[in-house]
């Protein structure tokens, strides 16, 4: 019994060698490939809210006032947010004469 047991033992533990080599290859590829997957995600994302945040209109506005405690004379709520892209308040600052 304690010889069929240890032959058993030894079978196993010679698979399980032969397959750990495998198995690390495709779990360490397979982990690097997720992490570039992700990695493409964040920056996909990054880029979408960067496009959408710089239509945002305020700055060149007539009514921002660049006061960080009164952001806009009309709209002080929606001013420097997502709300303000579409303002019907909207005019473009006049040019300086300096």
């Amino acid at each position: 019994m304690s010889a069929m047991f240890f032959y058993l033992w030894q079978m196993l533990h010679q698979c399980w060698q032969a397959l750990q080599v495998p198995m690390c290859f495709i779990s360490a590829w397979g982990l690097i490939l997720l992490m570039g997957w992700r990695l493409t995600l964040a920056v996909r994302t990054g880029v979408s809210v960067s496009t959408r945040l710089h239509q945002i209109p305020c700055a060149d506005c007539q009514f921002f006032t660049g006061d960080y405690r009164l952001k806009c004379t009309v709209h002080p709520d929606t001013a420097l947010s997502e709300r303000a892209i579409d303002c019907r308040d909207f005019e473009v600052h006049p040019a300086s004469n300096y």
